[in-house]
């Protein structure tokens, strides 16, 4: 059984009538927040109104959003516009790899991601970590009963003899045991045609396969710079999940996730993989939308 994306139709042009509804979601679909879509997309339908014609050319469109969030969005914003096209093309899955450390914002970036793109498959390599941990002992395998942070714990004598620090020691452990899981899981998306959203930690560059027949993958390592404003997402997350997650346990391990985050960003730029600063949350979200819709571009442009 194939799942496809749910596809935005883009109301430009004659094919298709404008609609202010589907304009709105096609903007939002190129990363640009619902509030500044709904408004661009409202003062569109106000200008056919007021010129008496029923479709919209993109360069008007562009106008129009220029007056809304300034020239330079307004370019950005009509390039993935034409880009998007691109990605109503393709047949192929989509398979978005959006990795990171603790605390860092993936959850909420791919959570929204896939919302934007129609895909209702959405998981993470945590949750594969706690399922392993239902059928592995911790004797058997140590690393899954422990967060990535603290999967130093797990280390035996030997691999703390092994050069390295024990928090990325204990980290990879944990990660080439989960990998397996994240591995088959993707296989198994690729091999029934799912598009499907995965985040986590454990999604490091160059430990996992990207290339899978019949799927297009779109693999990206969100990161926090600031200290001040990673130690920050533990309060605001302490805070919407009412204490479900204790604070100070974050905030204690911060150094060692911090640890983790430099070696993934590393890693990241070893590999070519794009680093995505959520410094803003509307700009994150945007940075790895454009990532998608720059490589169905590609693929398409490929044919």
């Amino acid at each position: 059984m194939s799942e496809r994306r749910h596809v935005t139709p883009l109301p430009l042009g004659d094919e298709i009538p404008f609609s202010k509804g589907l304009m709105a979601r096609a903007l939002v679909v190129t990363g640009l927040d619902p509030e500044r879509s709904y408004l661009i997309a409202h003062r569109a339908d106000r200008d056919l109104a007021e010129r008496g014609v029923t479709t919209l050319d993109l360069d008007r469109l562009g106008e129009l959003a220029a007056d809304v969030i300034g020239n330079e969005h307004a370019a950005i914003t009509v390039g993935r516009l034409k880009r998007l096209s691109a990605l109503q093309q393709l047949e192929q899955p989509l398979l978005l790899l959006v990795g990171g450390a603790t605390g860092t914002g993936k959850s909420t970036i791919a959570t929204e991601a896939a919302h934007r793109l129609g895909i209702t498959r959405v998981t993470s390599t945590d949750f594969i970590r706690q399922t392993m941990r239902a059928f592995f002992s911790e004797e058997f395998m140590p690393s899954v009963h422990y967060s990535s942070f603290e999967a130093r714990l797990a280390l035996t004598r030997a691999d703390e003899d092994e050069s390295g620090d024990a928090a990325i020691l204990g980290f990879l452990d944990q990660t080439r045991n989960v990998v397996v899981g994240v591995q088959a899981a993707l296989e198994r998306a690729a091999t029934e045609h799912w598009s499907l959203v995965l985040e986590g930690v454990h999604l490091v560059p160059g430990m996992i396969a990207t290339e899978f027949p019949g799927a297009f993958v779109v693999q990206c390592v969100v990161a926090i710079e600031d200290e001040n404003l990673h130690r920050g997402h533990f309060w605001v997350r302490d805070y919407a999940t009412e204490g479900l997650r204790p604070l100070e346990k974050y905030l204690d391990a911060l150094p060692q996730i911090r640890q983790i985050q430099d070696y993934l960003v590393e890693r990241a730029r070893r590999y070519d993989v794009p680093v995505i600063v959520n410094d803003s949350l509307d700009k994150a979200i945007g940075d790895v939308m454009d990532l998608v819709l720059r490589r169905a571009d590609q693929l398409v442009g490929a044919v």
